[in-house]
């Protein structure tokens, strides 16, 4: 663990990416001071991983405790967005598992606040922050090695899991969508390889096609963008086959004006074994990166801007269009298999 550069708080246990945001704010340098869940069950556990860290009696505890200067949150997706704001009225900066917004109301709310306060509202988009292949994919753009971005393709399948989900999975009030949800990372990294600073929806669908017995389910969706310097393709589902060995074959497919890279973030299903897998094609030719070991650098970015009051992170602007962007894509997709138009 890094050197403690500040005090961090969570609220809200209800989903295990936050044991990934609170590994991204150590390694940056923040201390986990205390946290609060209103589910015996989820702060037990959490407790026990984090032994230092004390269990608090309530959220007003978190905000009105003054030593604490961010608060991280894996909520219920629609609760998110909510106690950002309180987060950021009561003087704190906000970290949030993805989506960090559930509709075009809260985002519209959020904005105000932040605008009003001053406060970070960061959303922790784990398919780029916390893929090392995905940041090693960011280095070499930078470099230049594949030219300018002009498309990016993203894809996000996942399993269901459905006996260990919770009751929230399956109601698209509380989720907010498959575009909202997962389709956000794919946004993200649109946005972030094209270096688009606004884009519009051309096209979106969602669909439930295979499981008519929970129709708050969605489970396909996908989407175009366009922006004044390129396209993206996004696809996002719930049908990763158990026999694959993995949660999901995430992959990013960035298509450049001298060349193209293409992350196998989780699995290279024909060859090596485990994750980050990288190939690059150019005029030099072609080349596999295994980018194990890369640094994730969101965690320590996050803490340097909430002490340097900074945007290296990720810029608040971006965090809002990915999110806004998202949002739209859901609310104007076509409803497919069984779901109503």
């Amino acid at each position: 663990m890094a050197e403690s550069r500040i005090h961090f708080a969570v609220i809200g246990l209800n989903h295990g990416h936050i044991y990934g945001q609170v590994q991204a704010l150590e390694e940056g340098g923040g201390e986990l001071i205390s946290f609060f869940a209103p589910e015996p069950d989820l702060a037990s556990r959490f407790g026990s991983r984090y032994p230092k860290a004390k269990r608090a009696s309530s959220e007003k505890e978190i905000l009105e405790d003054r030593s604490i200067q961010l608060v991280a949150s894996a909520s219920i997706p629609s609760e998110r967005a909510p106690l950002g704001i309180r987060v950021m009225q009561h003087e704190k900066d906000f970290m949030s598992d993805k989506p960090g917004f559930t509709t075009l109301a809260q985002l519209a709310e959020a904005r105000k606040v932040q605008a009003r306060t001053r406060m970070i509202y960061s959303i922790f988009f784990g398919e780029r922050f916390g893929n090392a292949a995905t940041i090693k994919a960011d280095e070499l753009v930078r470099q230049g090695a594949i030219g300018r971005v002009i498309q990016t393709v993203g894809l996000g399948p996942h399993q269901t899991n459905l006996k260990t989900r919770p009751d929230w999975f399956f109601k698209k009030e509380s989720y907010g969508g498959i575009l909202t949800d997962i389709g956000s990372h794919q946004v993200d990294q649109f946005l972030h390889f094209t270096d688009s600073k606004s884009a519009q929806v051309v096209s979106s669908q969602v669909a439930n096609y295979h499981h008519p017995e929970q129709p708050g389910l969605e489970d396909f969706g996908d989407m175009t963008l366009r922006s004044d310097k390129a396209t993206g393709y996004i696809r996002v589902d719930w049908f990763t086959p158990d026999g694959l060995g993995s949660w999901g074959d995430g992959r990013l497919i960035l298509l450049g004006t001298e060349g193209y890279i293409e992350v196998r973030k989780n699995i290279d299903i024909m060859g090596r074994p485990g994750g980050n897998h990288l190939f690059l094609v150019n005029s030099k030719g072609k080349d596999y990166l295994d980018c194990d070991g890369t640094v994730l650098p969101y965690g320590k970015q996050l803490v340097d801007d909430v002490v340097n009051r900074t945007e290296t992170a990720m810029p608040q602007a971006h965090c809002f269009l990915a999110s806004q962007l998202a949002l739209e894509a859901e609310s104007k997709a076509a409803r497919l298999g069984h779901l109503k138009s």
